[in-house]
């Protein structure tokens, strides 16, 4: 089993490279393999894994087991790359202020969105404005994210995570009332 574990962390780090970082990030990947480190008689292989939100994960592979955490900068905030959201909803449009339970035309809305997608799979990410405080909007968002990943299991798409950010990952500042309503909202990223 841990075999299994270290080989699916060293193919998806591959399979991440070449996709999320260009023949560039090909070449790097190879110098942390030629510069693997050897303790104790055992092989480690520092790496940076990209999954498919586009997040970045320290991973240290050696051989047998592999350990991964999440890449955040100083703030907390978890380090992405550009990804392919084909949806992004806005959180007004599909729930009630404080409240994660969709509305009846939200629901109808994302059911039609699932069910014309010709995704593979999906991740929700849940976002919020800056107007509460950081652990109410981190549980908000994620909640509200999982009723949307609820909606789409009930039509049968495959949802393979689900994620809130909060207040953390904001598309503009939140210095207006029209501004953070744009960060109240729900991104569908789809993964082709």
């Amino acid at each position: 089993m841990a075999k299994m574990v270290s080989r699916t962390l060293r193919a998806a780090f591959a399979c991440a490279v070449i996709s999320g970082l260009g023949l560039a990030g090909a070449a790097s990947a190879q110098n942390y393999e030629s510069n693997a480190r050897v303790v104790e008689g055992e092989r480690y292989v520092p790496t940076i894994w990209i999954d498919p939100d586009g997040c970045e994960h320290w991973v240290m592979d050696d051989g047998a087991e592999g350990y991964m955490s999440p890449h955040t900068n100083r703030q907390g905030i978890p380090v992405c790359h550009p990804v392919n959201v084909c949806g992004v909803m806005n959180s007004d449009q599909l729930f009630a202020t404080d409240s994660y339970r969709i509305s009846a035309g939200g629901k109808a809305t994302l059911r039609s969105f699932f069910q014309q997608s010709q995704a593979r799979a999906y991740i929700i990410a849940g976002h919020t404005d800056s107007r509460a405080s950081d652990e109410y909007n981190m549980r908000l968002s994620y909640n509200r994210a999982n009723s949307v990943a609820r909606v789409a299991a009930g039509v049968g798409a495959n949802v393979i995570d689900v994620r809130g950010y909060g207040e953390r990952m904001p598309k503009v500042p939140n210095t207006s009332a029209a501004n953070m309503q744009q960060n109240r909202r729900v991104e569908i990223i789809c993964v082709k």
